[in-house]
């Protein structure tokens, strides 16, 4: 059993990850990995973890708790008749094979290169929130064919190695093919269960030297449970907030908050 002067700080950093997390996705829609993914890192190397794979304990935890938050939100869209079920099950197969070879790449890949994986991937998200236009249009519909396999498979492969759901690629990639933004987030949500489920199954069975206490293969699960408890507490704040409120200026904030973690991390990536 690991001392309480490690427990009790990881306790704290963690309730403080998840609540904040919650807060974020119920006022802008948006954040997930994006935040997960760099608070675990730098709250595990607070605790004296800094393993080599340390990097894919942060992703995989935050996938494994994508699949509930993504369960949940797609059920609620889908109550409401907002999935596009064509899209999903069309574009689900190529994504989820996107992102089982993401998870042999990640397996494959020490912290350094994942930080600059997501650090680069992380800068060009980050600017296409704070500068991307509604209005912009790649076509009237979505790919087929070859162009559905490509694009599907990418999806599913960046969203692994950077440790998000459906929504931060998947939301302007429909968007960009004319679907509407609020089929495009519901629809997101069942891209992010296509891409957590198989990708945190896969990472439970890839174990990591020296991680931090109760990781079972590469899932942390102390980390999966207080982020999932704080954010069910945290999110509804989180929605009442954007409703009291404009959330456009907000979420140009957040993209450069983005900016500046992505900027970080490809920092440490070149050991500066």
């Amino acid at each position: 059993m690991p001392d309480l002067s490690i427990l009790l700080p990881m306790l704290a950093l963690l309730m403080g990850i998840g609540a904040f997390a919650g807060v974020i996705a119920g006022l802008l829609g948006v954040g997930g990995g994006l935040v997960l993914v760099p608070a675990y890192l730098y709250a595990f190397e607070a605790l004296g973890y800094d393993s080599p794979g340390l990097m894919r304990i942060c992703l995989a935890t935050s996938l494994a708790t994508i699949i509930v938050t993504s369960l949940r939100s797609v059920h609620a869209h889908h109550g409401k008749g907002a999935v596009d079920l064509p899209i999903l099950k069309s574009w689900g197969p190529w994504i989820a094979a996107g992102a089982v070879v993401g998870v042999l790449v990640a397996s494959s890949l020490r912290s350094v290169a994942l930080q600059g994986i997501f650090g680069g991937v992380g800068l060009i998200v980050s600017l296409y929130m704070a500068f991307g236009r509604a209005h912009w249009r790649l076509g009237e519909a979505m790919p087929g064919g070859v162009g559905r396999g490509a694009t599907g498979c990418s999806v599913g492969f960046l969203s692994v190695l950077m440790g998000i759901g459906g929504g931060t690629f998947g939301v302007p990639l429909m968007s960009l093919f004319s679907v509407p933004i609020h089929r495009a987030v519901a629809t997101a949500a069942g891209f992010g269960v296509i891409i957590a489920l198989p990708s945190a199954v896969m990472f439970l069975f890839t174990p990591i030297e020296a991680a931090p206490p109760f990781t079972v293969g590469a899932v942390n699960l102390p980390a999966f449970a207080i982020t999932i408890a704080m954010t069910l507490l945290t999110t509804p704040l989180g929605v009442r907030l954007a409703h009291a409120m404009n959330p456009q200026p907000l979420k140009r904030v957040f993209a450069f908050f983005i900016m500046i973690v992505a900027l970080n991390m490809l920092r440490k990536a070149l050991g500066w």
